[in-house]
């Protein structure tokens, strides 16, 4: 385990640290923010309602159960039983660019969300799944760079997030379009 845990100390380091510079210190950052994603899931609520109507909305209500399901699940009971504390309350000489927060740090929360709703919209809009993919691997890495995770963390959130996306295309598929009677999804 503390071979495990060098590494994740060295990536750390060298994210956080050695790629440090001006440019990552304003978009990585301005890429985490509450008002960035406001503005963000606000064009994609207006775009998935207006253009595709009715299977537009029901995939808002998918996303929408997704992102709550991914972050209560994270946060009040994966984050809990792994209790791991953050880098920046467990390491003397870590890059803070961000408050540090109070919660525990695995899994990343900012990567479990941002990947489910990355598999989510990369399944119904494939032409754009590297666009998504991209975003979600961005975020996550910023969460690093800022101080706030380890890279483990942000990995373990990206692979959970990339299994509650799937499951919760599945049960798009599944059960709420089979539910409302839709058989055509947003294309």
């Amino acid at each position: 385990m503390d071979f495990l845990y060098s590494i994740d100390l060295s990536i750390f380091y060298f994210i956080n640290k050695t790629l440090a510079n001006p440019v990552f210190d304003k978009v990585l950052v301005l890429l985490r923010t509450q008002e960035c994603w406001f503005i963000a899931y606000a064009i994609l609520i207006y775009f998935l309602a207006t253009k595709f109507k009715t299977p537009g909305r029901l995939l808002i209500l998918t996303i929408a159960l997704a992102i709550i399901f991914s972050d209560q699940f994270n946060s009040h009971f994966l984050k809990e039983l792994v209790g791991r504390i953050r880098p920046c309350h467990s390491l003397p000489d870590v890059r803070l660019l961000v408050p540090c927060g109070g919660g525990k740090s695995f899994p990343s929360s900012h990567a479990v969300n941002n990947f489910t709703l990355a598999v989510i919209l990369a399944y119904f809009f494939p032409q754009y799944k590297y666009h998504f993919y991209t975003l979600a691997t961005l975020i996550a890495f910023s969460q690093v760079y800022v101080g706030v995770h380890y890279p483990s963390d942000v990995l373990a959130g990206a692979l959970l997030g990339f299994a509650i996306g799937n499951l919760f295309v599945l049960i798009h598929k599944k059960l709420i379009l089979k539910m409302f009677k839709i058989t055509d999804k947003p294309k």
